[in-house]
């Protein structure tokens, strides 16, 4: 029989009678005194280790298995005397390296030195090879950095450096004294350098600090450069090979705030071309910019051959920014004026600039060739000819005027549209077959993020429990570790979170209070929907977990059929025959998500409601008039204004906006109280709410039939990501594209607002959903338009941003529809009674739209606009646009650019 440790193991209350070395370790142990445990390994032989390894082990499972009756200062204290023990125990470096690398060993920093002293003096390759296998692992070797520092000065520094050494070594140094630390440390130029190498700098090295500071890496990098303690060049070197590398802005920095300290001198910068070059084409636009600045310098010096010159030129106008790309042409056209005869090298490489998004620089480019094209041979003339091609429509005139009877007139394409091709929806495969597939899945790592996945996977658990109880539990015992199936509270790293519940469950280990409970509970009145949404899984998952393993779940009836997480309507039906069949209730939660995933538009559903009342059930009723109901669910939106009702202002669109789900009797009555939200049971008022990506998962799956209800859920968090740098709201968009039900004002609102995210990647899946939306003839560009317009002109959505996604979206092919959406928002925000500042850039997408579709019209507003004096952006592009529809429409072109010769 195992002993549980317990608080009275720590202070015995009587005096120990004589015992032998193992056992007075053994005590030293369970009373977590690891301070002792050195001096008493000290005097034991091999034989006695051994014997005491075995009575480790024994203790340490049963500290596992009595941890929740230990209090948790005392249960550290054991496991760090444990770990101590335990590693003057083992007598090989991989033994010892897979104790103390244990996760349930985990030993206290302040007795890492104790396992040092356990370990004794080992042979310095003994030491070297536990220290490596402890370095590998890089959580262990964070963590461990004392105990790993000691092995390695014994085995005589020869383990190479890891990450997780190198970010533990730089948390022990940084403090006060860093200097002189560095100064100190043999080990200070190995390792800064494979520092300086890291894709991720370990964070103390990057942690803000007044430049100058006893903590700034950068500024004490260059002292101990400057001081001789570090090679300058091994310095230099890896933090440029660093920038080269790329990655996030916050990972760079270290490395570009180190070579701006060094400065680096004309030699240093001219041995490092190619990699300046290169950093000036890829990196983040912060790095790319003094990449380009340290080129500039050398080209200002004639230090720059014209042919690196005209790589980098090729490189940097390949980029999006603006400023970037002007800067280049700049320094180009002081070059050619310095030096006419490297015209042939530069103009090839200045007309990637001719593709450029912005017909600004199209028109600085195509200038800059116009002043420099006599100086070229026939060859790269053709060549420079070939490339304006790619020349917006508006330059069309000066080109020819330009390249004269070389730019070959050719045959213009009629304009055609491309949208994305309609997906067939797609049948998810059937559950696993075997107890041992179903293990498989379970366990995957990414199962939370498929959601249909994950129901295929619940299903499949639900089936096999019934058909076979005892293999199920016998399976999840024999996958997972013992500690980690105790129940929900021991939340599994080899188990998918959600699948949890069901299985403690299935292994008897839940209170059925507690499981009564949590099926039938509610939202609170003050909760957002996206926790109404949220606790509707969290239902059915508790529901599943009561009844899983009997006859009352043989299978579940809302596993979804299609890829969205809808339901095929005469499956349901056969579904509940065979429960009906089998003599089983269906379970209230399992039934209204069946219900709530059905497709009631599918054309097939006529013939399922009579099916499923000829079922004679109460289930088969509920369906077909489910059915046959036009709409059982639904939302409607509105937006407060800021002082609306007396309330103190709400300056943030997602504390204004308000989704009314109606009264649904019907709902309220018959769907348990999970559900009962959608019936109208929560009052319509705004609901802050914070959810993060972690928690989108499950929400599009839960309504693939009705996508206005789904757009009203989504809404709070979508404005939170237009007004706030949060990411990833815009995740379940796709889903809401390809969901069914009809759209009301959310499906709009919430495209807009995904166009107005503030993150890039969160703009581009808003794209794609409006693209989608599109190619299946479901999008109402008029009703998108008049979001986006109040949006835009209150200052919640960005023009910049809007502009940005809108010339993404016409970059597929869809300029028409992007034409379509800003041809209705323009003359709103022209009429705008305060200046919309940033609307040259939409202009500018609307202009390149109808050059490309060559559409026609009138956008009220935009000839006062461009009959405007001055010069700016706004002014030009609604000139450009005012002209580009006046070419469509049969009307005589505005005068071309002139092009210098």
């Amino acid at each position: 029989m195992t002993r549980s440790v317990q608080l009275t193991d720590v202070r015995p209350s009587a005096p120990e009678p004589a015992r032998s070395g193992v056992e007075r370790l053994l005590a030293a142990v369970i009373a977590g005194r690891p301070g002792e445990v050195p001096a008493l390994l000290e005097p034991l032989d091999a034989a006695e280790r051994k014997a005491a390894l075995t009575r480790l082990r024994t203790l340490r499972a049963e500290v596992r298995a009595g941890e929740r009756a230990t209090p948790p200062s005392v249960s550290d204290r054991i496991r760090s005397a444990l770990c101590v023990a335990g590693a003057g125990c083992l007598p090989t470096p991989v033994a010892a390296a897979s104790w103390l690398g244990a996760r349930d060993l985990r030993i206290r920093a302040e007795d890492q030195p104790l396992a040092l002293a356990a370990l004794g003096d080992p042979a310095p390759e003994w030491a070297a090879d536990l220290a490596g296998r402890l370095a590998r692992r890089r959580a262990v070797a964070e963590d461990s950095y004392p105990l790993l520092h000691g092995l390695i000065v014994r085995a005589g520094y020869a383990v190479p450096p890891t990450d997780g050494y190198v970010t533990g070594w730089v948390r022990d140094v940084t403090d006060g004294r860093l200097v002189e630390r560095l100064r100190a440390d043999p080990q200070t130029p190995a390792l800064v350098a494979h520092a300086l190498a890291m894709a991720e700098p370990p964070e103390a090295m990057t942690r803000p600090a007044a430049r100058g500071g006893t903590g700034y890496w950068p500024s004490v990098l260059r002292t101990l450069v400057g001081a001789g303690v570090l090679d300058r060049a091994q310095v230099l070197d890896p933090c440029v090979s660093r920038l080269l590398r790329g990655g996030p802005l916050r990972h760079l920095r270290l490395a570009l705030e180190t070579v701006r300290l060094l400065e680096p001198d004309a030699e240093e910068l001219r041995e490092r071309i190619p990699d300046w070059i290169g950093i000036a084409a890829d990196a983040p636009s912060l790095v790319a910019g003094y990449a380009q600045d340290l080129l500039v310098e050398l080209a200002s010096a004639g230090a720059l051959p014209s042919g690196d010159l005209a790589e980098m030129t090729a490189g940097v106008l390949l980029r999006t920014e603006k400023k970037l790309v002007r800067a280049q042409l700049a320094l180009v056209g002081t070059v050619l004026a310095r030096e006419p005869g490297a015209a042939g090298e530069l103009l090839p490489a200045v007309t990637e600039a001719f593709g450029n998004e912005d017909t600004d620089l199209q028109e600085r480019a195509l200038t800059l060739v116009g002043r420099h094209l006599s100086a070229v041979d026939r060859g790269v003339r053709r060549e420079v000819t070939e490339a304006a091609a790619l020349l917006s429509p508006t330059h069309r005139r000066a080109a020819e005027e330009l390249f004269g009877a070389d730019l070959k007139p050719g045959a213009v394409a009629a304009y055609e549209e491309i949208l994305p091709p309609v997906s067939e929806a797609q049948l998810v495969p059937p559950p696993a077959t075997t107890v041992e597939e179903l293990m498989a899945e379970l366990v995957l790592d990414r199962l939370p993020e498929q959601p249909v996945v994950f129901e295929r996977a619940l299903d499949g658990l639900v089936r096999h429990a019934h058909r076979d109880r005892a293999a199920v539990v016998r399976a999840v015992r024999e996958t997972l570790p013992a500690p980690e199936h105790e129940g929900p509270s021991r939340s599994s790293a080899h188990l998918a979170p959600g699948i949890t519940v069901v299985v403690a469950g299935l292994l008897g280990h839940l209170d059925p209070a507690v499981v009564d409970l949590r099926r039938t509970r509610g939202p609170d009145s003050g909760a957002c929907l996206h926790q109404a949404l949220s606790g509707v899984l969290d239902a059915r998952l508790w529901e599943a977990a009561g009844l899983v393993g009997t006859g009352a779940l043989p299978f579940l009836l809302a596993a979804p059929t299609l890829h969205t997480g809808a339901i095929d309507p005469l499956v349901l039906v056969e579904r509940l025959r065979e429960y009906r069949d089998a003599g089983v209730e269906p379970a209230p939660a399992d039934l209204a998500q069946a219900l709530l995933r059905v497709l009631r538009a599918d054309p097939s559903a006529g013939r399922a409601a009579e099916r499923a009342a000829a079922l004679g059930t109460r289930a088969g009723g509920r369906l077909a008039a489910w059915l046959r109901r036009d709409a059982p669910v639904g939302a409607t939106v509105r937006l407060l204004r800021p002082d609306e009702d007396g309330a103190p202002p709400r300056y943030h669109l997602s504390d204004r906006i308000v989704v009314d789900l109606g009264e649904r009797p019907a709902v309220r009555a018959e769907f348990p109280p999970a559900f009962r939200w959608l019936g109208g049971a929560l009052e319509a008022i705004p609901r802050r709410c914070r959810h993060g990506v972690e928690d989108r998962a499950p929400w599009a799956p839960a309504l693939p039939a009705d996508r206005e209800l789904l757009a009203a859920c989504l809404l709070a968090t979508l404005a939170h990501s237009v007004e706030a740098d949060a990411r990833g709201a815009t995740e379940p968009l796709t889903a809401l594209a390809e969901a069914d039900g009809p759209a009301g004002r959310a499906v709009p609102l919430a495209l807009a607002l995904g166009l107005g995210c503030v993150d890039a990647d969160d703009r581009l899946r808003a794209v794609d959903a409006v693209l989608v939306l599109a190619a299946r003839g479901e999008l109402d560009a008029r009703r998108l338009a008049t979001e986006l317009a109040w949006l835009v002109a209150e200052g919640t959505v960005k023009p910049n941003r809007l502009a940005d996604a809108a010339r993404t979206a016409a970059a597929t092919g869809a300029y028409r529809t992007v034409w379509a959406i800003l041809s209705a928002m323009l003359p709103v925000l022209l009429d705008a009674d305060k200046p919309v500042h940033g609307l040259g850039e939409l202009l500018a997408v609307a202009a390149d739209c109808v050059e490309r579709c060559g559409a026609v019209g009138e956008v009220a507003g935009l000839d006062a606009l461009a009959s405007g004096r001055g010069s700016t952006r706004l002014v030009v592009q609604a000139g450009r646009l005012l002209n580009a529809l006046g070419q469509a429409a049969g009307q005589p072109p505005a005068e071309p650019v002139r092009i210098g010769l």
